[in-house]
């Protein structure tokens, strides 16, 4: 029943509803090109405008362009599931005050880096390295999978593809035109046992489904890694990726005129457990970000109830009874 009720919310904006709280208008909230942000602003949009009385509009995004628009336009007013490391722009805006970082959405930060199949790395250990990736390019099908257009990985790739000569070592640098061609690449490749090499990040259904084995590519350097992100830069040079923290990005004038909401959103966390749990369900069920996010308030309703201040849980109070 409560699965229901929530779905049913999702589908109409109740405009009976008596808020405890003084509406707070209309939001705009990125909604990324990767399916954990999806269920990030899903879950948001559902929580500010039940709990909190907002008109929410979604603006389908990428981390780059987004903040090209906050720049360039001061909207959308939040960037969520902001991976900050790859993103040269973020401590531009941060520094110019323009943009308010308000927590982690990730709470046990994102995993990114160079992956390759575990069962081929079983079969040849030198695969989990960077020299043996590269003095082997024909036991990995002579391909690495690239970021699509406006992912601030690809930058980060091109600098680290450019920087060890992955073409010179036989490599084909194979960009994908979205997240969903890089999942299926990754499942045709362990449906048929055959090689892969390319990025890849956790939380992911992917990485929880498949099992992967992390290149390593060295140690971690900031300066370089930071440059790497930065297609302007021209110190580039080998760098792994850190552990990177996961934001949730508001605008300084948003932060400013709906407290309130800011604060909602600085709660707004999912460990990487919970966030592979129902990617693995969406997954499996063929579910849209929309479905997924209805299934992750149905069960973790000690999490997320949490989240929102006392007049907003009075408003969704209806919606969560059994």
């Amino acid at each position: 029943m409560k699965k229901i009720v929530l779905a049913a919310a999702f589908g109409a904006a109740l405009p009976t509803m008596a808020f405890a709280q003084e509406d707070c208008g209309e939001v705009s909230i990125t909604e990324m090109n990767w399916a954990s942000s999806a269920i990030v602003t899903h879950v948001s949009k559902f929580l500010m405008e039940q709990g909190y009385g907002c008109e929410v509009t979604t603006v389908p995004s990428a981390t780059v362009t987004s903040l090209a628009s906050v720049s360039e336009t001061g909207e959308p007013d939040i960037v969520t599931e902001m991976w900050i490391n790859g993103t040269p722009a973020y401590q531009e805006l941060s520094e110019a005050g323009t943009i308010v970082t308000l927590g982690d959405v990730l709470s046990d930060g994102g995993i990114e880096g160079w992956w390759v199949p575990t069962y081929l790395v079983e079969e040849h250990p030198e695969l989990a390295t960077l020299e043996g990736v590269l003095a082997n390019a024909e036991l990995l099908g002579g391909r690495f999978h690239q970021c699509p257009d406006g992912w601030g990985c690809k930058n980060t790739n091109a600098s680290l593809a450019d920087a060890v000569d992955l073409e010179g070592a036989g490599y084909e640098i194979f960009q994908h035109g979205s997240g969903e061609t890089m999942a299926t690449s990754i499942a045709a490749a362990f449906e048929n046992e055959e090689p892969w090499l390319g990025y890849y990040w956790a939380p992911t259904s992917v990485l929880g489904k498949y099992e992967m084995t992390s290149v390593d590519l060295g140690e971690y350097d900031e300066e370089t890694h930071l440059c790497n992100a930065n297609p302007e830069c021209e110190e580039t040079g080998l760098s792994a990726y850190p552990i990177g923290p996961v934001k949730t990005v508001v605008t300084t004038t948003f932060q400013e005129e709906f407290p309130e909401v800011a604060e909602l959103m600085a709660n707004v966390s999912f460990t990487n457990a919970q966030m592979g749990e129902v990617l693995a369900w969406q997954e499996e069920e063929n579910a849209s970000a929309e479905e997924a996010a209805v299934y992750f308030l149905t069960n973790y309703s000690d999490t997320w109830t949490n989240w929102v201040n006392d007049a907003a849980r009075e408003n969704l109070a209806a919606l969560i009874q059994q």
